[in-house]
């Protein structure tokens, strides 16, 4: 029997369920955010993802909104319902990430990065997990162990991509990962199609692929206007053709043996909540296509 776990709002990742986690990659601003979210949870995503905090290779880069980005993620996920899945970069800042998330995510970056792993396994919220770009599965389940350790057993592990010599694509999108690591785990598998290919054009294939290789679930980059996305816009996907996606998925899920679970309903309106604040707003001089 695999592992599933639970987000609080009666949605369960693993099992025979499919889950899909979408929204930007970075929340820019009040607008843009829950214009994603209301699109991406009426297309059946399940869970809402956006970077509040965003760990950057230059320090000129746009950085994430920080603490106001969290309130708008509680803003969307209020009004559409989602859970929210946000990164967490520093150990200090873990309680008050987990104080708007569901789910705590772990990017690549901070894979090894073991005070952080041990205060988030003292948390009880789920981890997402990310595979650092040069990390053995090995390495990948002995952090997840880190976690774990401190009593926290609802870890998810991530398949995000690692690095490779052929520039074609952003990084090698290793979904020979999925299988093995379910041979040698019971803990849920994610899959990043996204951070995986750095291309649009690329992401729906490596979803319906990762599906078929036995993922638990996806996480999905989606933005409005990509060419004016602040981070990662060339590889995020419009929310129509996030929507176009979804619709495959939902398709193949019975024929790869999975259910699709989609988002849990809830009241209000994307006025109502888009009143109850001005929008938070950036300098566009700060947008960068950089790898995050």
């Amino acid at each position: 029997m695999r592992k599933t776990v639970s987000l609080g709002n009666g949605l369960t990742i693993g099992g025979d369920g499919f889950v899909v986690m979408a929204g930007p990659c970075a929340v820019e601003s009040r607008e843009q955010l829950l214009t994603v979210a209301e699109a991406v949870a009426a297309a059946g995503a399940a869970v809402l993802r956006g970077g509040a905090f965003k760990p950057r290779t230059s320090p000129k880069s746009f950085q994430g909104l920080g603490e106001a980005g969290l309130r708008l993620l509680s803003d969307a996920s209020n009004l559409t319902g989602l859970p929210v899945v946000t990164e967490v970069m520093d150990p200090r800042d873990v309680e008050l990430v987990a104080a708007h998330a569901a789910m705590l995510q772990v990017g690549s970056r901070n894979m090894q990065n073991f005070p952080l792993l041990r205060e988030v396994g003292r948390q009880r919220k789920p981890v997402l997990l990310k595979r650092g770009a040069a990390a053995t599965l090995d390495e990948l389940l002995l952090a997840a162990d880190y976690i774990r350790n401190e009593g926290n057993g609802d870890v998810l592990l991530c398949e995000r991509g690692v690095r490779g010599f052929d520039p074609s694509t952003r990084y090698l999108l290793d979904l020979a990962a999925v299988p093995v690591l379910r041979s040698r785990c019971d803990l849920p598998i994610i899959v990043d199609p996204s951070h995986g290919t750095g291309a649009a054009h690329l992401v729906a294939p490596m979803a319906k692929a990762a599906m078929l290789a036995g993922a638990d679930g996806l996480l999905i980059e989606v933005h409005a206007n990509p060419e004016q996305a602040l981070c990662d816009g060339k590889q995020a996907l419009r929310p129509e053709e996030f929507a176009a996606l979804a619709a495959e998925l939902r398709h193949l899920a019975p024929h790869s043996g999975r259910r699709w679970i989609g988002p849990v309903p809830v009241g209000g309106t994307l006025n109502e909540v888009r009143a109850a604040g001005r929008g938070v707003l950036v300098s566009p001089q700060q947008s960068s296509e950089e790898p995050s």
